[in-house]
Protein backbone atom coordinates (compact mmCIF):
# COMPACT_ATOMS: atom_id res chain seq x y z
CA UNK A 1 0.00 0.00 0.00
CA UNK A 2 2.73 2.37 1.24
CA UNK A 3 3.99 1.55 -2.65
CA UNK A 4 1.10 2.87 -4.14
CA UNK A 5 0.43 5.76 -1.99
CA UNK A 6 4.45 6.63 -3.01
CA UNK A 7 3.61 6.20 -6.70
CA UNK A 8 -0.10 7.98 -6.60
CA UNK A 9 2.08 11.24 -5.18
CA UNK A 10 4.95 10.93 -7.54
CA UNK A 11 2.15 10.47 -10.75
CA UNK A 12 0.46 13.73 -9.51
CA UNK A 13 3.59 15.48 -8.91
CA UNK A 14 4.61 15.02 -12.62
CA UNK A 15 1.01 15.96 -13.99
CA UNK A 16 1.29 19.24 -11.98
CA UNK A 17 4.64 19.48 -14.05
CA UNK A 18 3.06 20.71 -17.63
CA UNK A 19 6.14 21.28 -18.75
CA UNK A 20 7.97 18.45 -17.83
CA UNK A 21 5.06 16.85 -19.48
CA UNK A 22 5.15 18.91 -22.55
CA UNK A 23 8.98 18.25 -23.01
CA UNK A 24 8.93 14.27 -22.55
CA UNK A 25 6.16 13.99 -25.32
CA UNK A 26 6.97 17.33 -27.95
CA UNK A 27 11.17 16.94 -27.52
CA UNK A 28 11.16 13.48 -29.16
CA UNK A 29 8.96 14.94 -32.07
CA UNK A 30 10.60 17.57 -32.48
CA UNK A 31 14.14 15.90 -32.90
CA UNK A 32 12.74 12.93 -35.30
CA UNK A 33 11.36 15.96 -37.41
CA UNK A 34 14.51 17.93 -37.22
CA UNK A 35 16.44 14.67 -38.08
CA UNK A 36 13.89 13.94 -41.00
CA UNK A 37 14.78 17.74 -42.45
CA UNK A 38 18.22 17.00 -42.41
CA UNK A 39 18.85 13.15 -43.60
CA UNK A 40 16.49 13.38 -46.01
CA UNK A 41 17.08 16.04 -48.35
CA UNK A 42 19.90 15.02 -50.21
CA UNK A 43 22.70 11.88 -50.09
CA UNK A 44 25.38 13.45 -51.90
CA UNK A 45 27.74 16.22 -52.29
CA UNK A 46 28.16 18.62 -54.97
CA UNK A 47 31.98 18.83 -55.86
CA UNK A 48 33.27 21.69 -58.54
CA UNK A 49 35.86 21.27 -60.34
CA UNK A 50 38.53 23.47 -62.33
CA UNK A 51 39.70 22.16 -65.38
CA UNK A 52 42.87 24.04 -67.24
CA UNK A 53 44.02 22.40 -70.96
CA UNK A 54 41.93 19.57 -70.20
CA UNK A 55 40.58 18.02 -73.62
CA UNK A 56 37.11 18.57 -73.88
CA UNK A 57 36.48 15.23 -74.75
CA UNK A 58 37.89 13.85 -71.11
CA UNK A 59 35.84 16.97 -69.46
CA UNK A 60 32.56 16.05 -70.63
CA UNK A 61 33.20 12.25 -69.37
CA UNK A 62 34.23 13.84 -66.16
CA UNK A 63 30.61 15.76 -66.14
CA UNK A 64 28.62 12.83 -67.17
CA UNK A 65 30.01 11.56 -63.17
CA UNK A 66 26.74 12.29 -61.19
CA UNK A 67 27.01 15.25 -58.69
CA UNK A 68 30.38 16.45 -60.08
CA UNK A 69 30.46 20.13 -62.72
CA UNK A 70 33.63 21.46 -64.25
CA UNK A 71 34.28 24.88 -64.78
CA UNK A 72 36.88 26.01 -68.10
CA UNK A 73 39.98 27.96 -66.34
CA UNK A 74 41.85 29.85 -69.17
CA UNK A 75 45.04 29.66 -66.30
CA UNK A 76 46.48 27.76 -63.31
CA UNK A 77 46.64 30.98 -61.74
CA UNK A 78 43.06 32.05 -62.06
CA UNK A 79 41.75 28.11 -61.00
CA UNK A 80 44.29 28.09 -58.21
CA UNK A 81 42.62 31.69 -57.21
CA UNK A 82 39.05 30.11 -57.05
CA UNK A 83 40.15 27.34 -54.98
CA UNK A 84 41.49 29.96 -52.22
CA UNK A 85 38.46 31.45 -52.43
CA UNK A 86 35.90 28.26 -52.10
CA UNK A 87 34.69 28.54 -55.05
CA UNK A 88 35.88 25.38 -56.44
CA UNK A 89 36.69 21.79 -54.48
CA UNK A 90 40.05 20.89 -57.27
CA UNK A 91 41.76 21.87 -59.55
CA UNK A 92 42.85 19.56 -62.59
CA UNK A 93 45.30 20.83 -64.93
CA UNK A 94 47.00 18.79 -67.74
CA UNK A 95 50.71 19.50 -69.12
CA UNK A 96 53.47 17.09 -70.37
CA UNK A 97 50.87 13.83 -71.15
CA UNK A 98 50.23 13.77 -66.81
CA UNK A 99 47.63 15.36 -64.87
CA UNK A 100 48.46 17.54 -61.56
CA UNK A 101 45.38 17.65 -59.21
CA UNK A 102 45.37 20.03 -56.91
CA UNK A 103 42.85 19.64 -53.47
CA UNK A 104 41.08 21.99 -51.07
CA UNK A 105 41.14 18.66 -49.31
CA UNK A 106 39.09 20.13 -46.40
CA UNK A 107 36.45 17.55 -47.28
CA UNK A 108 37.53 14.01 -47.44
CA UNK A 109 34.43 12.97 -49.10
CA UNK A 110 34.87 15.58 -52.30
CA UNK A 111 38.46 14.78 -52.53
CA UNK A 112 37.74 11.60 -52.76
CA UNK A 113 35.32 11.91 -55.51
CA UNK A 114 37.07 13.94 -57.39
CA UNK A 115 40.08 11.33 -57.27
CA UNK A 116 37.55 8.13 -58.48
CA UNK A 117 35.68 11.08 -61.24
CA UNK A 118 39.07 11.48 -62.96
CA UNK A 119 40.35 7.92 -62.17
CA UNK A 120 37.65 6.59 -64.48
CA UNK A 121 37.36 9.23 -66.83
CA UNK A 122 40.81 9.39 -67.56
CA UNK A 123 40.51 5.28 -68.09
CA UNK A 124 37.03 5.27 -70.09
CA UNK A 125 38.81 8.43 -72.73
CA UNK A 126 41.64 6.43 -72.71
CA UNK A 127 40.24 2.78 -74.26
CA UNK A 128 38.00 5.25 -76.55
CA UNK A 129 41.06 7.12 -77.67
CA UNK A 130 42.63 3.35 -78.25
CA UNK A 131 39.98 1.88 -80.05
CA UNK A 132 39.93 4.51 -82.07
CA UNK A 133 43.41 4.04 -83.33
CA UNK A 134 43.09 1.20 -83.59
CA UNK A 135 40.70 1.07 -86.20
CA UNK A 136 42.25 3.32 -88.51
CA UNK A 137 45.62 1.46 -88.36
CA UNK A 138 43.40 -1.80 -88.73
CA UNK A 139 41.57 0.14 -91.91
CA UNK A 140 45.24 0.74 -93.74
CA UNK A 141 47.58 -2.15 -92.44
CA UNK A 142 45.27 -5.68 -91.71
CA UNK A 143 47.88 -7.23 -89.68
CA UNK A 144 49.08 -4.25 -87.85
CA UNK A 145 50.71 -4.41 -84.14
CA UNK A 146 48.89 -2.94 -81.26
CA UNK A 147 49.15 0.37 -80.70
CA UNK A 148 50.51 1.71 -77.57
CA UNK A 149 49.13 4.81 -75.60
CA UNK A 150 51.22 7.19 -73.24
CA UNK A 151 50.97 6.03 -69.97
CA UNK A 152 49.03 8.79 -67.88
CA UNK A 153 50.06 9.85 -64.49
CA UNK A 154 48.32 11.84 -62.22
CA UNK A 155 50.30 13.96 -59.29
CA UNK A 156 47.94 14.91 -56.35
CA UNK A 157 48.58 18.35 -53.95
CA UNK A 158 46.53 18.93 -51.29
CA UNK A 159 46.02 21.98 -49.90
CA UNK A 160 44.89 21.11 -46.45
CA UNK A 161 46.73 17.80 -44.72
CA UNK A 162 47.38 14.58 -46.84
CA UNK A 163 45.73 12.05 -48.62
CA UNK A 164 45.03 10.04 -45.36
CA UNK A 165 42.64 13.36 -44.48
CA UNK A 166 39.38 12.20 -43.13
CA UNK A 167 35.74 13.51 -41.98
CA UNK A 168 36.73 13.61 -38.66
CA UNK A 169 39.33 16.15 -39.74
CA UNK A 170 36.88 18.15 -41.23
CA UNK A 171 34.43 18.13 -38.42
CA UNK A 172 37.10 19.11 -35.64
CA UNK A 173 37.32 22.61 -35.49
CA UNK A 174 32.96 22.58 -35.50
CA UNK A 175 33.62 19.71 -32.51
CA UNK A 176 36.03 22.08 -30.83
CA UNK A 177 33.62 25.08 -30.95
CA UNK A 178 30.34 22.45 -29.94
CA UNK A 179 31.75 21.28 -27.05
CA UNK A 180 33.18 24.80 -25.71
CA UNK A 181 29.14 25.87 -25.94
CA UNK A 182 27.71 22.99 -24.35
CA UNK A 183 29.78 22.71 -21.47
CA UNK A 184 29.21 26.54 -21.05
CA UNK A 185 25.88 26.69 -21.50
CA UNK A 186 25.09 23.91 -19.13
CA UNK A 187 27.50 25.11 -16.14
CA UNK A 188 26.08 28.49 -15.85
CA UNK A 189 22.68 27.69 -16.31
CA UNK A 190 23.00 25.35 -13.56
CA UNK A 191 25.43 27.66 -11.59
CA UNK A 192 22.53 30.51 -11.45
CA UNK A 193 19.31 28.08 -11.22
CA UNK A 194 21.40 27.55 -7.80
CA UNK A 195 21.61 30.88 -7.12
CA UNK A 196 18.24 31.44 -7.38
CA UNK A 197 17.21 28.02 -5.55
CA UNK A 198 18.67 28.85 -2.93
CA UNK A 199 17.52 32.24 -1.97
CA UNK A 200 21.31 33.72 -2.74
CA UNK A 201 19.35 35.82 -5.92
CA UNK A 202 16.62 36.79 -4.30
CA UNK A 203 18.73 38.26 -1.44
CA UNK A 204 21.03 39.66 -3.82
CA UNK A 205 17.98 41.60 -5.55
CA UNK A 206 17.12 42.95 -2.22
CA UNK A 207 19.96 45.07 -1.89
CA UNK A 208 20.54 48.45 -4.35
CA UNK A 209 22.59 46.46 -6.72
CA UNK A 210 21.93 46.30 -10.17
CA UNK A 211 20.22 43.39 -12.48
CA UNK A 212 23.17 44.37 -15.04
CA UNK A 213 25.83 44.46 -12.14
CA UNK A 214 24.74 40.71 -11.78
CA UNK A 215 24.52 40.11 -15.47
CA UNK A 216 27.73 41.23 -15.72
CA UNK A 217 29.82 39.82 -13.05
CA UNK A 218 28.61 36.56 -13.91
CA UNK A 219 29.80 36.61 -17.11
CA UNK A 220 33.05 38.15 -16.10
CA UNK A 221 33.72 35.26 -13.36
CA UNK A 222 32.38 32.67 -16.13
CA UNK A 223 33.89 34.11 -18.65
CA UNK A 224 37.61 33.64 -16.79
CA UNK A 225 36.61 29.72 -16.62
CA UNK A 226 35.68 29.71 -20.08
CA UNK A 227 39.12 31.57 -21.22
CA UNK A 228 41.01 28.30 -19.55
CA UNK A 229 38.45 25.85 -21.20
CA UNK A 230 39.06 27.01 -24.10
CA UNK A 231 42.64 27.09 -24.03
CA UNK A 232 42.44 23.16 -22.97
CA UNK A 233 40.12 21.79 -25.76
CA UNK A 234 41.99 24.18 -28.33
CA UNK A 235 45.65 22.64 -27.52
CA UNK A 236 44.27 19.24 -26.82
CA UNK A 237 42.79 19.42 -30.14
CA UNK A 238 45.93 20.61 -31.75
CA UNK A 239 48.88 18.89 -30.15
CA UNK A 240 47.52 15.51 -28.56
CA UNK A 241 45.13 15.20 -31.60
CA UNK A 242 47.56 16.18 -34.25
CA UNK A 243 44.84 18.85 -36.22
CA UNK A 244 46.91 20.74 -38.85
CA UNK A 245 45.94 24.34 -38.28
CA UNK A 246 47.13 26.40 -41.63
CA UNK A 247 45.68 29.76 -39.95
CA UNK A 248 46.65 31.66 -37.06
CA UNK A 249 46.13 29.78 -33.80
CA UNK A 250 45.25 32.74 -31.71
CA UNK A 251 41.86 33.43 -34.00
CA UNK A 252 40.50 29.87 -33.41
CA UNK A 253 40.96 30.89 -29.49
CA UNK A 254 39.46 33.99 -30.10
CA UNK A 255 36.52 32.73 -31.89
CA UNK A 256 36.18 29.76 -28.73
CA UNK A 257 36.21 32.44 -26.47
CA UNK A 258 33.36 34.83 -27.80
CA UNK A 259 31.15 31.38 -28.50
CA UNK A 260 31.93 29.94 -24.91
CA UNK A 261 30.26 34.40 -24.05
CA UNK A 262 27.24 33.41 -25.97
CA UNK A 263 27.03 29.71 -24.33
CA UNK A 264 27.29 31.98 -20.96
CA UNK A 265 24.43 34.10 -22.12
CA UNK A 266 22.36 31.68 -23.43
CA UNK A 267 22.89 29.29 -20.44
CA UNK A 268 22.20 32.41 -18.29
CA UNK A 269 18.62 32.83 -20.21
CA UNK A 270 17.36 29.42 -20.15
CA UNK A 271 17.93 29.52 -16.27
CA UNK A 272 15.45 32.02 -16.06
CA UNK A 273 12.73 29.44 -17.19
CA UNK A 274 13.51 26.62 -14.93
CA UNK A 275 12.79 25.75 -11.39
CA UNK A 276 15.00 22.62 -11.10
CA UNK A 277 18.15 21.42 -12.38
CA UNK A 278 16.21 18.67 -13.96
CA UNK A 279 14.34 21.49 -16.12
CA UNK A 280 17.54 22.94 -16.97
CA UNK A 281 18.17 19.88 -18.39
CA UNK A 282 15.14 19.46 -20.70
CA UNK A 283 16.82 22.36 -22.21
CA UNK A 284 18.83 20.74 -23.91
CA UNK A 285 17.22 18.98 -26.29
CA UNK A 286 16.00 22.40 -27.63
CA UNK A 287 18.94 24.55 -27.68
CA UNK A 288 22.08 22.09 -28.01
CA UNK A 289 20.27 19.18 -30.50
CA UNK A 290 19.43 21.88 -33.29
CA UNK A 291 22.59 22.84 -33.04
CA UNK A 292 24.43 19.88 -33.33
CA UNK A 293 22.39 19.54 -37.03
CA UNK A 294 22.88 22.87 -38.28
CA UNK A 295 26.52 23.68 -37.11
CA UNK A 296 28.03 22.17 -40.20
CA UNK A 297 29.21 18.44 -38.80
CA UNK A 298 26.49 17.41 -41.44
CA UNK A 299 27.22 19.09 -44.50
CA UNK A 300 24.36 22.01 -44.94
CA UNK A 301 24.69 21.95 -48.78
CA UNK A 302 23.36 18.66 -48.76
CA UNK A 303 20.56 20.29 -47.56
CA UNK A 304 17.36 22.12 -49.21
CA UNK A 305 17.52 25.82 -48.88
CA UNK A 306 14.32 25.95 -46.64
CA UNK A 307 15.76 23.67 -44.47
CA UNK A 308 19.23 25.57 -44.55
CA UNK A 309 17.57 28.59 -42.93
CA UNK A 310 17.40 27.20 -39.73
CA UNK A 311 21.01 27.64 -39.60
CA UNK A 312 20.88 31.49 -39.44
CA UNK A 313 19.96 31.35 -36.18
CA UNK A 314 21.94 29.55 -34.02
CA UNK A 315 25.24 30.68 -33.35
CA UNK A 316 27.25 27.59 -33.68
CA UNK A 317 27.00 27.66 -37.31
CA UNK A 318 28.60 30.90 -37.33
CA UNK A 319 31.55 29.93 -34.32
CA UNK A 320 31.77 26.75 -36.91
CA UNK A 321 32.19 28.37 -40.17
CA UNK A 322 34.88 30.66 -38.86
CA UNK A 323 36.63 28.01 -37.50
CA UNK A 324 36.75 25.69 -40.15
CA UNK A 325 37.80 28.64 -42.72
CA UNK A 326 40.66 29.05 -40.34
CA UNK A 327 42.22 25.58 -39.83
CA UNK A 328 41.68 24.05 -43.06
CA UNK A 329 41.75 27.08 -45.61
CA UNK A 330 43.83 29.71 -43.21
CA UNK A 331 41.63 32.42 -43.38
CA UNK A 332 42.80 35.83 -41.43
CA UNK A 333 41.44 37.84 -39.40
CA UNK A 334 39.84 40.06 -41.50
CA UNK A 335 38.20 36.92 -43.20
CA UNK A 336 36.52 35.99 -40.46
CA UNK A 337 35.22 39.32 -39.00
CA UNK A 338 31.63 38.68 -40.56
CA UNK A 339 31.37 35.69 -38.03
CA UNK A 340 32.84 37.33 -35.35
CA UNK A 341 30.01 40.53 -35.93
CA UNK A 342 27.06 38.08 -35.59
CA UNK A 343 28.22 36.04 -32.77
CA UNK A 344 28.56 39.69 -30.89
CA UNK A 345 24.73 40.67 -31.69
CA UNK A 346 24.46 37.21 -30.61
CA UNK A 347 25.97 38.29 -27.17
CA UNK A 348 24.43 42.04 -27.01
CA UNK A 349 20.88 40.84 -27.56
CA UNK A 350 21.20 37.67 -25.03
CA UNK A 351 22.87 39.74 -22.17
CA UNK A 352 19.60 42.39 -23.08
CA UNK A 353 17.34 39.89 -22.68
CA UNK A 354 19.25 37.92 -19.25
CA UNK A 355 18.82 41.85 -17.81
CA UNK A 356 15.56 42.24 -18.30
CA UNK A 357 14.42 38.22 -17.54
CA UNK A 358 15.96 38.90 -13.33
CA UNK A 359 13.19 42.03 -13.62
CA UNK A 360 10.63 39.42 -12.57
CA UNK A 361 12.66 38.02 -9.69
CA UNK A 362 13.33 41.35 -8.12
CA UNK A 363 11.11 41.84 -5.04
CA UNK A 364 11.48 45.50 -4.13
Amino acid sequence: MRTISIAKRVTKELLRDKRTLMLMFLAPILILFLMKLVFSVNSSTQVDIATVDVKSSLVKTIDKVSHISTKKYSSNAEAQKALDNKKVDAVIKYSGGDFYVTYANTDASKTAATKAALKSSVVANTMKQLEQTLQKVQSRIPNAPEARTHQVKIHNKYRYGNSDTNFFDKIVPILMGFFVFFFVFLISGMALLNERTSGTLNRLLATPVKRSDIVFGYMISYGILAILQTLIIVLFTVWALNVEVVGNLLNVILINFILALVALAFGILMSTFAKSEFQMMQFIPLVIVPQIFFSGIIPLDTMANGVKVISYILPLKYAGDALSGIVMSGDGFIKILPEIGILLIFLVILTILNIVGLKKYRKV
